[in-house]
C-alpha cells in the first residue's frame, strides 16, 4: 500500500519543488517548499530559461492547479479573449468559477484533487439537483451544497467542520454544508499561482 502511495505522490513533489509553488493546494507541499528554500538559501544560482520556457512553465502552474487538461485552458482562454476586457483576469474567474473549484474554495474539500473526486462520484448538488462535472460552471445565485445522500460522509463531516470555522472569499458564502456563488470573483480576490499575462502571451504566438 504504502509503495503504491509513493508512486502516486512522489511526481506531485518533483512538480512542486520544479514550480516554486504548492499547485496542488496539500500542506504537505508547503512543507516541502520550505524545506527546498532552507537548503537552497545559500549557492543559490541564478537559473537561465527562454521566454518560451518561461511562458511553459506559467502555463503548467495553471494547469496542474486547476486541474485541467491543455485543451481545457485553452478553450479558458479563448472564451476570455472573446469577453472584452483584461483576458488574463478573464481566464483565472472561468477557472475559479469551476464547481470543483469552488467546493475546493467553499472548504467543503480540502484539496482541488478531491473536490474534482467527490464531485466526479456525484457527492454534490448545482441548486438541488446532482451534478458530476467538476468543470460546470457556477454563476452567480447558485447554490452548491453536499448531497443528502454524501452528509454522513466522514471526510464531507469534517471538512464541513473545519469549514464553518475558516473564512471564505468574499464572493462566496457557506452554511453548514450548503454554499452559495453571491458573485464572480475580482482578480485581487485570486490567489496568485503563475503569471496570467505570460499564459496569454504563450497562447497569443
Amino acid at each position: 500500500m504504502s509503495k503504491n502511495t509513493n508512486r502516486k505522490t512522489a511526481p506531485k513533489g518533483k512538480m512542486v519543488r520544479r514550480f516554486g509553488v504548492n499547485v496542488f493546494g496539500n500542506t504537505k507541499y508547503d512543507r516541502l517548499l520550505a524545506k527546498k528554500s532552507g537548503a537552497n538559501k545559500k549557492n543559490r544560482r541564478p537559473a537561465k530559461q527562454s521566454i518560451y520556457g518561461q511562458q511553459l512553465l506559467e502555463k503548467q502552474k495553471i494547469r496542474f492547479a486547476y486541474g485541467v487538461s491543455e485543451k481545457q485552458l485553452r478553450a479558458a482562454y479563448a472564451k476570455a479573449k472573446n469577453q472584452g476586457g483584461v483576458a488574463g483576469h478573464n481566464m483565472l474567474i472561468l477557472l475559479e468559477s469551476r464547481l470543483d473549484n469552488v467546493v475546493y474554495r467553499l472548504g467543503l474539500c480540502s484539496t482541488r484533487p478531491q473536490a474534482r473526486q467527490l464531485v466526479r462520484h456525484g457527492h454534490f448538488t448545482l441548486n438541488d439537483r446532482k451534478v458530476d462535472i467538476p468543470s460546470a460552471l457556477v454563476k452567480p445565485g447558485d447554490v452548491i451544497a453536499v448531497a443528502e445522500k454524501s452528509r454522513e460522509m466522514k471526510v464531507l463531516r469534517e471538512n464541513s467542520e473545519v469549514a464553518s470555522a475558516v473564512s471564505k472569499p468574499g464572493w462566496l458564502s457557506l452554511n453548514g454544508m450548503s454554499g452559495k456563488v453571491e458573485r464572480l470573483p475580482e482578480r485581487q480576490e485570486i490567489p496568485t499561482i503563475a503569471d496570467e499575462q505570460i499564459v496569454v502571451e504563450y497562447y497569443s504566438r
